[in-house]
């Protein structure tokens, strides 16, 4: 009898210590899938800053305006106006990103004068 309730104490104790330890790695988890996100975030930051310098840029690198959200930027070139958009790995457009687009395709874009 007393060995029984050693074993149950014991097993009891284990399935604490296995709870425990549960709940850290998926605390461990979550940082690091917070600090893996963050790592991309960075990284696309980071091309933002050097895109303009690249060969494959849509325009002149003098011309381009950094505007940071919702779409990374504009060209103003002589002949055309760019709007730019940078993105690295498999990161796709957001939907305020694809209704930009899709004003631009759809040649919904106007030019207003204001005075004061």
């Amino acid at each position: 009898m007393n060995l029984q309730i050693l074993l149950i104490a014991i097993l009891i104790l284990i399935v604490i210590f296995l709870a425990i330890r549960l709940y850290y790695l998926k605390m461990n988890l979550s940082k690091m899938g917070f600090d893996y996100r963050s790592m991309y975030v960075k990284h696309g930051k980071n091309w933002e800053n050097f895109a303009p310098f690249m060969k494959e840029f849509p325009g002149k690198k003098e011309n381009f305006r950094f505007i940071g959200n919702p779409i990374d930027g504009i060209v103003f070139d002589e002949d055309e106006i760019k709007f730019v958009e940078i993105k690295t790995g498999k990161s796709n457009l957001n939907e305020k990103q694809k209704s930009i687009k899709s004003l631009v395709d759809n040649k919904k874009i106007s030019f207003h004068e204001l005075r004061f």
